[in-house]
């Protein structure tokens, strides 16, 4: 499968938007993201923006913005929890900042997640 090159202006948006949150960067896929206690909550992906949510949220979020969708970083492989923010939805700072905030507090309470045990040849 072939990946596509982030826009350059999607990145600097996420990383501008991230600059002042307690979090960790990484990247992810080959791309931006971000991480609380090992959690990923947000990030780039080709030419999309993914958003982690409660299952809540992710229910608020699908049904009063029908262009929202869930996160397949392959086809028919959906990340549960995570859903993709179309531009006019993440343009729109008042509701990016709203579901970015959400996010942020549903992965805060999760349990922290461990360092992976790296693979021996």
């Amino acid at each position: 499968m072939e990946w596509k090159k982030a826009p350059a202006e999607l990145v600097d948006f996420i990383n501008e938007k991230m600059k002042d949150k307690n979090c960790d960067y990484k990247k992810m896929f080959g791309y931006p993201a971000y991480f609380f206690n090992g959690n990923m909550f947000v990030g780039v992906h080709g030419d999309k923006l993914y958003l982690r949510l409660s299952d809540t949220d992710t229910a608020e979020i699908m049904k009063d913005c029908k262009s929202v969708t869930a996160f397949e970083p392959m086809p028919g492989r959906a990340m549960k929890g995570y859903v993709i923010l179309p531009k006019p939805v993440y343009s729109d700072d008042k509701l990016f900042e709203e579901y970015l905030n959400k996010s942020i507090n549903y992965i805060s309470k999760l349990p922290p997640k461990k360092e992976g045990k790296k693979k021996t040849q």
